[in-house]
């Protein structure tokens, strides 16, 4: 197998990595932050880029042996400007931070001091930790006003915008992690720009459906990575705080994947793949609602749909416990106006992009509801759906 020298040099680990590989094959991976890269961004991220340091930015390193390198770090940032068609002389790319969370904080420190006003979407709604959320250094780092969504679940933007001429923030972030509708980012950069605010968007979630110019790594199909992109004039208080600032050298592995990734998200193939993942979502969404499961919002606009279980009389972690017995993956998530805590909360959040990756269309979302319904209506039912949904993995293997 592709694992042989593995096998021989640490069995223990190598048997991890078979359980690991088995389970995904026989599960449903309904986590929207979650996807399959393909081979070849894999055989990337296990390329001889893995063993080289490489501290500094480009042609400005602490290091030798940089020819290579210094090839691949300006490339990748080339591919980001040409995947969501970016002018080189207005943006500046950073394809150096390890994930999207130190990301966001050098972003913060670059543009920011200590203790300015920041504004993003409550957790319990939808926001992301490093988004003012007060167990992260961005909210203790800053003061944090946290907006919400109305009662409906959707953003509202006359609220948001008076919230904003009251707390006059100096940045405000959009871009979510558990928000199941689109963003008008319009609207957002006109609020920023009447308070005198930067506007930071986090696309960790959509980038994906951003570059398959849908309607809108997650769904981007890539490494664990990250990559800034922000106006030129920036480039000088934004790319220090990533280094020296936050990290030391870059994984040029990852970069290299995340190019390869890029280059797949350009293919017409991939256009076709992200309004897939929309379609699902949204049939998902609809089946659910025949089986009288409560949607936040109502629905969906992009990959991801959020579920209140209340009227199931059933937590949110019971469900993700429950729903994995059956071979359902996904992860418990608070809803708007949740009285009950993050760790053990009223709902579920589910995603399509890797069942997507998988091939699965419309008809196989009916199924899935179907699954969903029948161990949540009927518990005892759990290994028994395991078995159908084994069978429903085997139809449709990993790319």
């Amino acid at each position: 197998m592709g694992n042989r020298e593995l096998k021989k040099t640490d069995p223990e680990i190598s048997r991890l990595v078979e359980k690991e590989t088995k389970r995904q094959a026989e599960t449903l991976d309904l986590i929207p932050s979650e996807n399959y890269p393909s081979k070849a961004v894999k055989e990337a991220l296990a390329s001889a880029f893995v063993s080289k340091y490489s501290e500094g930015r480009p042609h400005k390193r602490y290091y030798g042996g940089m020819e290579n390198v210094d090839v691949l770090e300006p490339f990748v940032e080339q591919r980001v400007r040409q995947a969501f068609r970016l002018s080189a002389k207005k943006w500046a790319v950073n394809v150096q931070p390890y994930s999207g969370s130190p990301a966001n904080y050098a972003i913060l420190r670059g543009l920011l001091s200590l203790g300015d006003t920041i504004m993003g979407l409550a957790l319990p709604h939808g926001g992301h930790l490093t988004h003012g959320a007060s167990a992260s250094l961005s909210g203790k780092d800053f003061k944090a006003v946290q907006y919400a969504v109305g009662k409906d679940g959707f953003l509202d933007y006359e609220a948001i915008k008076k919230l904003a001429s009251q707390a006059k923030p100096k940045l405000i972030i959009c871009g979510y992690t558990a928000y199941p509708r689109k963003i008008d980012f319009k609207k957002f950069r006109e609020i920023s720009d009447s308070v005198g605010a930067y506007l930071l968007a986090d696309i960790s979630h959509i980038a994906g459906l951003i570059v398959g110019r849908t309607t809108t790594h997650k769904t981007l199909r890539g490494p664990r990575g990250a990559f800034i992109v922000c106006r030129e004039d920036l480039r000088e208080k934004i790319f220090p705080k990533v280094f020296p600032g936050l990290q030391g050298g870059p994984h040029n592995h990852t970069i290299a994947a995340i190019g390869v990734a890029l280059k797949e998200a350009m293919a017409p193939a991939f256009k076709n793949y992200a309004r897939q993942v929309v379609k699902n979502a949204k049939t998902l969404a609809a089946e659910l609602k025949k089986y009288n499961f409560s949607l936040v919002s109502g629905g969906t606009d992009t990959h991801l749909l959020l579920i209140d279980l209340t009227n199931k009389n059933i937590t949110g972690k019971e469900a993700q416990i429950l729903l994995e017995k059956s071979g359902i993956v996904c992860n418990r998530n608070t809803v708007p106006y949740d009285p009950r805590s993050a760790f053990d909360p009223s709902g579920i959040r589910l995603g399509t992009p890797a069942v997507t990756s998988r091939g699965m269309k419309e008809p196989e979302m009916e199924k899935i509801a179907a699954f969903i319904n029948t161990v949540i209506a009927n518990p005892a039912l759990a290994l028994k759906t395991n078995e159908e949904v084994k069978n429903l993995c085997r139809k449709f293997p990993l790319p």
